[in-house]
C-alpha cells in the first residue's frame, strides 16, 4: 500500500521549477522536479517539517498545510482527496479481514428495474461484481457463469480480469486506457482504506503476476473513474462503442452501478442480440 511520503515524493518530482514561476537562475539540479526545501517555502511550512512528512517521521498534518502542499504541487480535486486520506490514516495499524461485501437491496432493485436492453452491474470497493443483470453479464464477462457473483469466493474481480484474463484483454481495444484507469481507482480506493487485507493481497497479486500492472502502479497516478468510454470486439455482437457511466449509492458508498450505453446506432443495434432471448439473424 502506498505510504503519504511516497505519494508527496512522487508528487514532487512531477513538478518542475518553471511550471510554477520558480526562478533557478541557471543551477544545476539533482532532482527531476522541486526540491524539498522549495516545496516547503512555496507551502509555507518549514523544510525540515516538511522532510519529516516525506520520510513519515511527522506525527500529523493539518487539513491547512496539506491544501497548501496540493497547490504547489498542482493536484486536482481526486488527488487531494487521496492525499488528505493518506494523510489521516498513515497512523493507522497493519491490515485486517473485512468482511465479505454485499449489495444492498435498493441497488438489486435498481438493477432489476432497468431494461434488459442497457447493460449494468453493481462493483464492490476492490472492483468485485457484487451482482449484473443478464445483458451487463453477457458484455462483460459471456465466458463466466451468470451465477458468478453469487457468492464470495467465486464473484469475478475486474482488475483481476483486466490484468490476468487474456480473454478479457483481447476484448477491449482501448485495454490500455481503461487499465490505467483501473490502477488509478484501486489507488484512490487503498488510500480510504489502508487496513484492507483482501486490497492489498489483490494489489500485490496483480503487480507480482503483470508487468503492465506493476509499471502503471509505479506510475501513482489516482483518478475516480465515474465516466468513460469502451471500445470491443466483442465475441458475439463485433465491434461495440459504449459509454459507461457510475452510479454511486448512498446506502453503500463503497459500490457502484456501472450503467453501459451505446453512443452509435450500430452498438444500439448489436447490444439487442444480447438481451435473454434474443438471437443472431441468420
Amino acid at each position: 500500500m502506498e505510504s503519504l511520503g511516497t505519494f508527496l515524493k512522487n508528487r514532487r518530482d512531477r513538478v518542475t521549477p518553471d511550471q510554477i514561476g520558480l526562478r533557478t537562475y541557471g543551477t544545476s539540479r539533482r532532482v527531476p522536479g522541486l526540491r524539498r526545501e522549495e516545496l516547503a517555502q512555496l507551502a509555507g511550512v518549514s523544510a525540515g517539517y516538511y522532510t519529516r512528512l516525506e520520510q513519515g517521521l511527522a506525527e500529523s498534518a493539518s487539513d491547512q498545510v496539506l491544501d497548501a502542499l496540493a497547490r504547489v504541487l498542482r493536484l486536482d480535486q481526486v488527488e487531494t482527496l487521496h492525499l488528505h486520506n493518506l494523510a489521516r490514516q498513515s497512523a493507522k495499524p497493519g491490515l485486517s479481514e473485512p468482511p465479505p461485501e454485499e449489495p444492498h437491496p435498493r441497488v438489486l432493485s435498481l438493477l432489476a428495474s432497468l431494461d434488459e436492453a442497457t447493460p449494468a452491474i453493481v462493483l464492490g470497493r476492490r472492483g468485485d461484481v457484487l451482482a449484473w443483470n443478464r445483458t451487463g453479464h453477457a458484455l462483460v464477462a459471456e465466458h463466466l457463469p451468470h451465477e458468478a457473483p453469487h457468492t464470495a469466493a467465486t464473484r469475478p474481480s475486474i482488475p483481476r480480469m483486466f490484468f490476468l484474463d487474456p480473454h478479457t484483454r483481447a476484448m477491449y481495444r482501448n485495454w490500455h486506457d481503461l487499465a490505467r484507469v483501473h490502477v488509478a481507482y484501486l489507488r484512490l480506493t487503498a488510500g480510504r482504506y489502508p487496513t484492507d487485507a483482501r486490497l492489498a493481497a489483490l494489489i500485490g497479486e496483480l503487480t507480482m503476476h503483470s508487468d503492465d500492472f506493476a509499471t502503471m502502479w509505479a506510475t501513482g497516478d489516482v483518478s475516480d473513474c465515474t465516466t468513460g468510454a469502451v471500445y470491443l470486439r466483442h465475441p458475439t455482437t463485433g465491434a461495440l462503442s459504449i459509454d459507461y457511466q457510475v452510479w454511486l449509492q448512498p446506502d453503500s458508498p463503497d459500490h457502484r452501478v456501472e450503467i453501459y450505453t451505446p453512443n452509435d446506432t450500430a452498438t444500439a443495434d448489436a447490444l439487442h442480440l444480447l438481451v435473454p432471448g434474443t438471437h443472431r439473424p441468420r
